[in-house]
């Protein structure tokens, strides 16, 4: 495909200028009218764009500090897997409010003793007449306090292997017996949850797709979700990129040290090759191909980058690098970087500072772990791209052929 980004005087990016000379400020429900929230999808949520439509309208957008709905789980996972496998009724009801941000989605999948293994979840639904009775535990339910709705798997079949017998549900978070405990991290923010299911009762009309379909719809979400946790921010699309840190560098006048520059040139060239990466995998979405196994080889990559890029923050203001608050002088441009995550933590003891910094670096062992594993990602890769066998059984005493096989 070609990379290069259209043009300055392109039509495309004059619609998007003329559109918002008008809606200066623009509301969530404005840009989602206008097509602006998901221009990749078709009428009536968006403009059938293709990628570099798609970069063009994001490039107008950050230039004008034009921030979309806040709701990442709602618009990058849950809304796609309602789109496929929804009825009518379903995506007639969700996915309007999704995409203003009017209702706010969490992720219910991983439990506490199913994580990188999440075929061997223990949350089981009944099917009690309409309703599901489900019971269990859920962890790691980012924004789940915040949520009205979350997206549930749960096992309805325990007698079918593992991957089979899981079904996919819409799961109020105001339900009777469903519960949660608040899980604050190292950075001191609570972002996570854990969520109790004790008796629950889901309503049938809220199983998405049918009953034991439920892995395959995981996939879907969890293709969508590395795609969405592989953006330029790095901070799993959030935050600042390795521009915005750049760009900080060079306003305070560069860096003289060889060795340090040498690794500002690698943390560049990291970005680009996913920048590009990222080009491709929209092309390859607009063709009508579903996130496949380069999605986890685009998170593989950003992961790693995102935790680059706090630590050469750190880094570059020498010893200070040490204190809580400490980074890059200068305030970033881009009002998301400024946005949640911005206000999670103060910076009295450097206001000159953007906090991000400090919270990013707090942060950022976490990107090689959420998603997905490291593990989990290279094992995809090896074995979906490069064709690797799988672990050989060692109970069963298969061989690399019989392994291959199953």
């Amino acid at each position: 495909m070609d990379f290069d980004l259209p043009p300055d005087d392109d039509p495309r990016r004059s619609v998007v200028r003329e559109w918002l000379a008008n809606h200066p400020d623009p509301t969530a429900r404005q840009l989602h009218d206008a097509g602006y929230v998901v221009p990749h999808w078709p009428a009536p949520h968006g403009l059938g764009a293709d990628a570099m439509h798609q970069i063009v309208i994001d490039d107008e957008l950050r230039r004008a500090g034009v921030s979309r709905p806040n709701n990442p789980i709602g618009i990058g996972w849950a809304a796609p897997t309602i789109a496929l496998a929804g009825t009518e009724e379903q995506k007639e009801r969700y996915l309007d409010p999704i995409f203003t941000g009017e209702e706010f989605w969490c992720q219910m999948f991983s439990e506490p003793d199913a994580g990188s293994d999440l075929a061997n979840l223990g949350t089981r639904a009944v099917r009690d007449g309409d309703e599901y009775v489900v019971n269990g535990s859920k962890i790691w339910t980012s924004g789940a306090h915040m949520s009205k709705f979350g997206i549930l798997i749960a096992r309805t079949d325990p007698d079918q292997p593992k991957h089979k017998g899981i079904s996919y549900f819409i799961c109020p978070t105001d339900l009777p017996g469903l519960t949660m405990t608040p899980i604050i991290d190292a950075t001191t923010a609570h972002s996570f949850n854990q969520v109790f299911f004790d008796n629950v009762r889901i309503p049938v009309e809220n199983l998405v797709g049918t009953e034991g379909d439920g892995w395959r719809l995981a996939r879907v979400t969890l293709a969508n979700e590395r795609v969405s946790l592989s953006s330029a921010g790095s901070l799993w699309g959030e935050g600042p990129s390795a521009d915005d840190l750049l760009e900080l560098i060079r306003r305070g006048g560069g860096e003289t040290d060889p060795v340090v520059r040498q690794r500002l040139s690698t943390l560049y060239s990291e970005s680009e090759v996913l920048r590009l990466n990222r080009l491709r995998t929209l092309t390859a979405r607009i063709a009508g191909k579903e996130p496949g196994p380069e999605a986890s080889i685009q998170k593989a990559m950003a992961d790693e980058h995102g935790q680059h890029v706090m630590e050469m923050a750190k880094e570059v203001v020498g010893a200070s690098g040490m204190l809580v608050g400490s980074g890059p002088a200068g305030q970033l441009a881009s009002s998301k970087t400024e946005g949640t995550t911005e206000n999670r933590l103060g910076n009295q003891q450097f206001p000159e500072v953007s906090s991000i910094w400090h919270y990013g670096f707090i942060f950022s062992p976490a990107l090689t772990l959420g998603g997905g594993t490291f593990a989990v990602q290279r094992n995809i890769i090896a074995e979906r791209v490069l064709g690797l066998p799988r672990e050989i059984d060692e109970q069963r005493g298969m061989s690399w052929a019989e392994a291959r096989r199953n």
